[in-house]
């Protein structure tokens, strides 16, 4: 197999992973879950988002999250901002990296966010510039790369077009994200090289749901074509709203295990990957989805 050396981890959990959890989860929490995974070596923990408290209100305290970590100078805490009231805000709270969020499928767009997709985009774009004014890194999220829940099968040209426009505006990554996790390998690869023809190989990160288990079998066949950037979310916090009781971002612990085990670099603790999991699962009165997290715990 033809891997790269390293991969980076985009810890995803407490911003991806907690959004859709009903009860609130209190900011110290949030807070002790972001410090203990920065002690293990990842270097990008989404840290929150600026939204409309009305809409996401498990983000409604992402200020006062970012005010309260223990900020480690060598890693990066990203929020996500879909304006410009989002971009003042994160701003304010001293961010050095900000994501925007946007859809390969017009219908999921216009049922989420009630415009079309080049609407979007173009509500992006004063984000964007602003970003590039203030020197602050910008990702980009396209999601519904492999498939919407109310379009079924969407074409690798539409995530393609969606992901160049994106690059086009400055986004310095672009996150491809299966978000009702049906792809599997092959149509993953396809839906990659599409991409890749329009935005280089080494911008692109890929952001898998695990809901057809699917998600390790992905990425590996993803990381055969020279992806070298994951999204993955701590103890595999997050389900997936548009598939009833279905599993939702791949574990970060499950990932770690089978980059450990090719010979992968991640500069990456499990053990202290595992026990950060665990302990915020504690808070929420939970198990860790995790399996690898669930098997070396059974060993020790």
């Amino acid at each position: 197999m033809n891997l790269p050396e390293r991969v980076k981890i985009v810890e995803v959990g407490p911003r991806d992973g907690l959004q859709n959890e009903a009860d609130i989860v209190p900011a110290a929490v949030k807070i002790d879950l972001i410090d203990r995974l920065s002690g293990t070596g990842l270097r990008t923990i989404e840290a929150g988002a600026f939204v409309s408290p009305k809409w996401v209100p498990q983000m409604a305290d992402s200020a006062e999250v970012l005010a309260g970590i223990s900020r480690a100078p060598d890693v990066a805490y990203p929020v996500l901002v879909p304006n410009m009231k989002g971009y003042e805000a994160a701003r304010a709270a001293k961010v050095a990296e900000i994501a925007v969020f946007g859809a390969a499928s017009e219908t999921f767009t216009q049922r989420n966010i009630n415009c079309s997709i080049t609407e979007s985009l173009a509500r992006f774009a004063p984000v964007a510039e602003a970003a590039a004014r203030d020197g602050i890194r910008l990702r980009g999220y396209v999601s519904c790369v492999l498939g919407c829940p109310y379009e079924g099968e969407v074409a690798p040209a539409a995530v393609a077009e969606v992901s160049a426009r994106l690059f086009e505006m400055g986004c310095t990554e672009i996150s491809l994200g299966d978000t009702i996790g049906v792809g599997t390998p092959a149509k993953a690869q396809t839906m990659l090289k599409a991409v890749a023809d329009e935005v280089p190989m080494e911008r692109l990160a890929v952001h898998f749901h695990d809901t057809y288990g699917q998600a390790l079998a992905n990425i590996l066949a993803c990381l055969e074509l020279g992806v070298a950037i994951v999204d993955s979310s701590v103890a595999g916090l997050g389900g997936c709203p548009y598939a009833k009781g279905a599993s939702g971002n791949v574990a970060s612990e499950d990932v770690l295990y089978m980059l450990d085990g090719l010979g992968i670099e991640t500069g990456v603790d499990l053990g202290k990957l595992c026990a950060a999991g665990r302990i915020f699962c504690g808070h929420l009165g939970r198990e860790p989805a995790s399996k690898a997290a669930r098997a070396l715990a059974a060993k020790s």
